[in-house]
């Protein structure tokens, strides 16, 4: 086992230079010199109203001096890594507020023993020099089904009650009334967490091992094991385990929730999980809440109250009152806090509708020339790109990761069961506008993107007439569209190497006889080929291959390959029907 590696300048020094960063970073926030106090930097506007401070050990971040500022905490005292702030610190903390013009003091305390000691000591002494003090303990731990004499212990539920107790006393109540208040709604805050991993001290061993596929639910904030150790399961399956637990009223710690209640919900990151876990685990935690019945008012979802570096997540329920809804949304300059809607989570809808499609009556779908056309041609297209998916994949494999001819077989499966169950738009701007919501959706990755939106640049220009001019104006529209939305330009060994010099071709339709076209049209093919098979000896400049080291690009490119079999495709097709 292995000390675990931390981007610190000195494990001594690292709780001092961590509050010194946060301060520094917030205008709001200032320290209190000689100690590792955060208070706010407008005390001034204390005055006459209950100062709030709360603290702990370090290793929380952003608790707790995040939560410093108008609306939440007036100070925040911070020990060091998981362990309580000194007597001393706590007690000066009190002192700077008081003398600030506050009308009382009041501490916010997780139930740990040495929090509870401490600030309990700081207290005492603020008494003896008559400053009104009073402290709530926090418990709102529901991992132990019989606790312990020590108690349940505090955890992330703790932030609600900064909060409540933030917004109250912004509004000048007196220090009574918002004991009362917050001790309250302590009472009705539970919180269970779930660990995948260990945390360690800075320059210490991990304080637990985990074995792979093993999580450990009901653990502390500061490292120590939980309560039940299991294999991992789907994120569902742990939210609901989670929750059950939580509620069971066998348990001597539970909250009591029944259908009907309304509950603030926080889904709180231990520090390591991704912000993808994390949005998969909040939409569990609500649907898994609403399928009880129960009313989720609001949600936040982020990291609160973290434990280093572990990957894990705690799930903490207040239940409210409108009331406590009221003081929850009343706003605060803390950094920490989160800029939440005051929209209730359960009765608001989650999705906007699309903007409708035409219908299919507006499609011109008479069966004419041009259909009798286009079908044969996109039929011997996807029949080309599904005889050569064997070929482009092995181009690709020396330039991507191998899949060039899947993707273009992909398209070719989706046009023709597009074809099997549509008939052809008679107008070929309605057909190109089919294709390239097609590819869109069907095809994927860049290549995707690139053909969907060659088709939609295209399309356009064949919306009122359909001539061999036409169709090289529609495709010269996309190929610029590909070079100004892609980036690359020919040259740079992509599709463009192929397509280009074929457009450059077919814009001499504009300026030989019809008697003439076919011919042009074979020579933009012929181009197309050369253009290639030419990209065997490009640099890559565009795209995934442009990462990949030049002598290593012995083929061509893949891409252009799949352009110029389509080209030879249609053409062979299109001489085919005038022969």
């Amino acid at each position: 086992m292995e000390v675990h590696k931390k981007l610190l300048n000195s494990v001594d020094r690292c709780v001092d230079e961590a509050l010194e960063g946060i301060v520094s970073s917030n205008g709001g926030l200032a320290l209190l010199r000689g100690h590792r106090v955060v208070l706010r930097s407008d005390l001034e506007h204390l005055k006459g109203k209950v100062a709030l401070l709360s603290g702990g050990g370090s290793g929380h971040e952003p608790a707790h001096a995040g939560y410093v500022g108008r609306g939440m905490l007036s100070g925040a005292v911070a020990g060091a890594v998981f362990s309580a702030p000194p007597p001393g610190s706590v007690l000066a903390a009190i002192m700077a507020l008081w003398q600030s013009g506050a009308s009382g003091v009041l501490l916010l305390v997780k139930n740990y023993t040495g929090d509870r000691l401490n600030f309990g000591l700081a207290a005492e002494k603020a008494r003896a020099q008559k400053v009104p003090v009073d402290m709530v303990i926090v418990n709102d731990d529901c991992a132990f089904t019989q606790p312990s004499k020590a108690g349940r212990r505090g955890l992330c539920g703790t932030v609600f009650i900064h909060k409540l107790a933030g917004a109250l006393a912004e509004e000048g109540c007196p220090l009574d009334v918002i004991v009362a208040q917050v001790s309250k709604a302590a009472k009705n805050i539970g919180t269970l967490g779930v660990s995948l991993s260990p945390c360690s001290v800075p320059g210490y061993l991990p304080s637990f091992q985990l074995p792979p596929g093993d999580m450990e639910l009901g653990m502390g904030i500061h490292g120590e094991p939980g309560i039940k150790r299991s294999k991992m399961a789907s994120a569902d399956e742990v939210v609901k385990t989670m929750v059950d637990h939580m509620t069971d009223p066998s348990s001597q710690s539970h909250l009591s929730l029944k259908s009907g209640d309304r509950v603030v919900l926080c889904v709180n990151n231990l520090c390591a999980l991704s912000g993808l876990e994390m949005a998969v685990v909040t939409k569990a935690a609500i649907n898994c809440l609403k399928g009880r019945g129960v009313v989720v008012t609001r949600v936040m979802s982020g990291s609160f109250m973290t434990s280093l570096e572990m990957a894990g997540v705690s799930l903490s329920l207040m239940k409210v009152d409108e009331e406590m809804i009221r003081l929850f949304d009343a706003k605060s300059t803390a950094p920490a806090w989160p800029n939440l809607s005051s929209v209730c989570v359960s009765e608001r809808k989650w999705f906007i509708e699309p903007a409708e499609r035409p219908p299919t009556s507006e499609m011109n779908l008479v069966q004419g020339p041009f259909a009798a056309v286009a079908r044969p041609v996109l039929e011997s297209v996807c029949k080309t790109l599904l005889q050569r998916q064997d070929e482009l994949n092995a181009l690709d494999r020396g330039a991507g990761d191998g899949d060039c001819g899947n993707t273009h077989a992909l398209a070719a499966k989706a046009i023709q069961e597009w074809m099997q169950t549509n008939a052809i738009p008679g107008s070929p701007s309605l057909l190109l506008t089919a294709l390239a919501g097609l590819l869109e959706e069907k095809m994927g990755g860049s290549s995707g993107a690139l053909y969907s939106l060659f088709l939609t640049a295209a399309a356009p220009h064949l919306s009122k007439s359909n001539d061999a001019p036409d169709w090289a104006k529609a495709m010269h529209a996309g190929t610029e569209a590909m070079k100004r939305y892609g980036g690359a330009v020919p040259g740079d060994r992509t599709m463009l190497d192929a397509l280009c010099p074929a457009v450059e071709e077919l814009m001499k339709l504009s300026t030989v006889p019809p008697a003439l076209h076919i011919g042009v049209l074979q020579a933009a093919v012929e181009k197309s080929e050369v253009g290639a098979e030419s990209t065997r000896d490009l640099t890559a400049r565009a795209g995934r291959a442009s990462y990949v080291a030049s002598d290593q690009l012995t083929q061509p490119d893949p891409g252009a390959v799949a352009v110029a079999a389509i080209l030879r495709t249609v053409f062979e097709v299109l001489k085919g029907k005038r022969q």
